[in-house]
């Protein structure tokens, strides 16, 4: 076997490859952006591809140490973004988990706008020949009657990426995600990515012309409750069985 090479610039070319992925009319000059980075994976990376793109970018949650990633911040505790973009004016907020596959956003009032509304911009913005799309048991039934009304299918998966992506494969479509941030869009990736994902909510934000929370406020988000109850038999499924409770 011969000998592993070693790239050099592996950063700056994961920096180029997201930067391709975004196919707005123009940049992002005009647009504040906090990135909240979750002391994880995109720390270095992240900002640099949204300010390299135009925006300008306040960082949070990008000097690990450790320890302490995902530690009150990130896509899975986004109190502090949502006070970072109201104080700061920003246009949106952009929050990753600690390993980056995840995304979740917060609009210019703070709203929180999760996986399942990503899931609704990237279907009825970017594309006019979507007729499905892949969620998962916990999909709010609010952004699947938004979809139904625009002609796009909402099919339910188990949760779990891996179900998410094999229902893509086999019905050939192109985005998926789960509420949490997991974020599918098989015209960029063959996976899960943060920053790509963020990308494309971005160019749909530019090529609309409308900003995040007009985008995201067409979908009425319903109440739900998701509870684990443990059974004695799960019947070969996961011992703990999400339900969903309108």
């Amino acid at each position: 076997m011969g000998k592993a090479r070693r790239i050099e610039d592996a950063a700056g070319r994961y920096i180029e490859f997201c930067k391709s992925t975004f196919h707005g009319k123009h940049k992002l000059d005009g647009y504040k952006i906090v990135i909240d980075c979750s002391h994880g994976a995109t720390y270095h990376i992240g900002p640099h591809v949204f300010a390299e793109l135009g925006a300008e970018v306040i960082t949070i949650g990008a000097e690990p140490n450790g320890v302490n990633i995902n530690q009150d911040c990130g896509a899975t505790h986004l109190d502090l973004l949502q006070k970072t973009v109201v104080e700061e004016g920003a246009d949106l907020g952009i929050a990753f988990d600690g390993d980056g596959d995840r995304v979740m956003m917060v609009d210019e009032q703070g709203g929180i706008v999760d996986g399942d509304i990503i899931l609704y911009i990237l279907a009825t913005v970017l594309r006019n020949d979507v007729t499905g799309v892949v969620g998962t048991v916990m999909s709010n039934l609010g952004v699947e009657n938004a979809l139904k009304a625009v002609g796009i299918d909402l099919h339910r998966t188990n949760v779990g990426d891996r179900y998410v992506m094999e229902r893509l494969v086999e019905n050939k479509w192109l985005y998926g995600a789960e509420p949490s941030g997991h974020v599918l869009c098989l015209d960029k990736t063959t996976t899960g990515d943060g920053i790509v994902a963020a990308l494309q909510v971005l160019t749909a934000i530019v090529q609309s012309g409308k900003s995040l929370l007009e985008l995201s406020s067409v979908v009425e988000m319903y109440p739900q409750v998701l509870k684990n109850i443990r059974v004695e038999s799960a019947l070969g499924l996961n011992e703990n069985v999400p339900l969903k409770e309108k």
